[in-house]
C-alpha cells in the first residue's frame, strides 16, 4: 500500500489516423481540491517523439479531480500542412479538425498513479485509464 499524500499523472497520445505516437502536442494539467472548488492551472508539457509527456507538474496534496487539456488542433495544422507540402495534388478544402481540442477530467485519490492514454484521430478520440 502506498503512503504518498498526493496523486501522481501521466499520458500519452497515439495518432490512430497512422498508427503513431503525436509529436509536439502541448498538454496543461490542472487540478482542484473538491467538485467545487476552482481550478488551479498547474503548468504543462508537450508530448515527446513516442508522444509520451514525462513531465507533467506534480498535483498538490488534497488533489481530487485532474484535468488534462490536449492543444490537438495545431499537431492536426502542422501534420495537414506536411501532407500537403509532400502530396500537393492532394490537398483537402476542409480545415481536417473536428476536435480542435480536447479536455479530459477525472476523479483521484492519494496515493494512486493515474496514466491516461489519448488515442486521437481528426475526427474523434477516446481515453482511458492505462497502467
Amino acid at each position: 500500500m502506498s503512503t504518498s499524500t498526493t496523486a501522481s499523472v501521466s499520458t500519452h497520445i497515439l495518432d490512430t489516423s497512422v498508427g503513431r505516437p503525436a509529436e509536439g502536442v502541448a498538454v496543461q494539467l490542472a487540478a482542484r481540491s473538491g467538485r467545487d472548488a476552482n481550478w488551479q492551472a498547474l503548468g504543462g508539457s508537450a508530448t515527446d517523439a513516442d508522444g509520451r509527456c514525462k513531465d507533467l507538474p506534480a498535483l498538490p496534496e488534497g488533489t481530487t479531480h485532474v484535468r488534462l487539456d490536449f492543444a490537438v488542433e495545431a499537431y492536426f495544422e502542422k501534420k495537414q500542412a506536411d501532407a500537403q507540402q509532400d502530396a500537393p495534388a492532394n490537398r483537402d478544402s476542409g480545415t481536417g479538425v473536428f476536435f480542435p481540442e480536447v479536455a479530459i477530467t477525472f476523479a483521484v485519490v492519494p496515493g494512486e498513479h493515474y496514466h491516461v492514454p489519448l488515442l486521437l484521430n481528426p475526427f474523434g478520440y477516446s481515453v482511458y485509464r492505462g497502467s
